[in-house]
C-alpha cells in the first residue's frame, strides 16, 4: 500500500509545480524589454561620404548604360574607395545600425573590386546587380537623407530573371541592356529620408 501512496504524492507534487510555473510565469523577471533602434538625422560628414559612394555607383550605372567599360572601371575604383572610407562612425545611430552599415560597406567594396576584375561587360552587369541589392539595403538602413533615390526594375534582365538598379532620376536608363534597350524598365519605389530631418 505504501507504493501507490508514494506515487500519488509524486504526481500531486508535479502537478503543483506545473501549476506554479504556469500561473506565475508573468512574474518572472525577463530583464529589460527590447527597445526600438534609434537614429537621428545623419551628420554632415556621413552624408558627404555617402554621397561620394552613391555618385560612384551612379557613375557605374551610367557607364553600363553607355556600354563604356573604361568609365565603368574608373567608377568601380571610386566606389571601392568610397565604400572603404564611408564614415559609419559618424552616424548618429545605435551600434547595431552602425555594425550593419559597416558590413554592407565591406560587401560593396568587395563587389566593386570583383566588378573591376571582370573583363566581360555582362559579368560586370551581374556584379553591378549584387552591388545594387546591397546598396539599396544600406540606404534604407542608414536612412540616407541627402537626396531622393529611385529604385528601378528591368523584368527582362538576365534572361527574364529581372534585376533592379538605383537612380538619381525618374527617367529610365537601363544599365543591364544599355544601347540595346535603353528605356526598358519601370520605377518600382523611391527612397526619400530627407523628410525625417
Amino acid at each position: 500500500m505504501k507504493r501507490p501512496v508514494m506515487l500519488l504524492l509524486v504526481v500531486v507534487a508535479l502537478a503543483v509545480g506545473a501549476y506554479f510555473l504556469f500561473f506565475n510565469k508573468a512574474k518572472v523577471d525577463r530583464g529589460p524589454k527590447d527597445q526600438p533602434l534609434t537614429q537621428e538625422a545623419n551628420s554632415g560628414p556621413f552624408n558627404q561620404s555617402y554621397s561620394m559612394l552613391l555618385t560612384a555607383y551612379l557613375d557605374i550605372k551610367e557607364g553600363l548604360f553607355k556600354d563604356d567599360t573604361v568609365a565603368i572601371n574608373k567608377a568601380a575604383i571610386a566606389l571601392q574607395v568610397a565604400a572603404d572610407s564611408l564614415k559609419v562612425n559618424d552616424l548618429k545611430a545605435d551600434s547595431l545600425i552602425k555594425e550593419t552599415a559597416k558590413n554592407y560597406a565591406a560587401t560593396i567594396s568587395g563587389s566593386a573590386k570583383g566588378l573591376l576584375g571582370e573583363a566581360d561587360i555582362e559579368a560586370k552587369r551581374k556584379e553591378f546587380e549584387m552591388i545594387t541589392n546591397v546598396l539599396y539595403d544600406l540606404t534604407r538602413t542608414v536612412k540616407y537623407d541627402g537626396k531622393k533615390i529611385y529604385y528601378q526594375y528591368c523584368p527582362m534582365a538576365f534572361n527574364n530573371k529581372g534585376a533592379y538598379w538605383l537612380s538619381g532620376e525618374r527617367e529610365i536608363k537601363n544599365p543591364y541592356f544599355g544601347a540595346k534597350m535603353p528605356d526598358c524598365g519601370s520605377l518600382e519605389d523611391s527612397l526619400d529620408f530627407s523628410q525625417k530631418k
